[in-house]
C-alpha cells in the first residue's frame, strides 16, 4: 500500500466520522475505488487508536463500519445458524 493510498483511506474515514448520522452509504459509494481490504484494515487501525485513547465512540462506529465493509467485501466469514446451534 502506498503512501498516498494510505492518506486516500485515512481522508475517507475522517469524512465518514464528521458525515451527519445514516449518510455513511453515501460517503462509501462516493469513491468505490476506495472501498477495499485495505480500507477495512486502516478502520482497524483508526478504531484501535481510538479506543487507546479513549474515544470509545469513535472506535465503536469504526469497528461497526468495518465489519459491515468486510462482509459486503466477502472478507468476514458468516457463521450458519447451524453451526451456532450445535454448540
Amino acid at each position: 500500500m502506498t503512501d498516498e493510498r494510505q492518506t486516500q483511506y485515512f481522508n475517507l474515514i475522517d469524512e465518514l466520522l464528521q458525515c451527519p448520522n445514516g449518510q455513511e452509504p453515501e460517503v462509501l459509494e462516493s469513491q468505490p475505488e476506495l472501498v477495499d481490504s485495505g480500507l477495512v484494515h486502516s478502520m482497524l487501525q483508526v478504531a484501535t487508536m481510538f479506543a487507546h485513547e479513549g474515544n470509545q465512540d469513535g472506535a465503536q462506529f469504526l469497528f461497526f463500519i468495518a465489519k459491515e465493509l468486510a462482509k459486503q467485501l466477502g472478507l468476514y466469514p458468516e457463521v450458519s445458524n447451524e453451526v451456532a446451534h450445535q454448540e
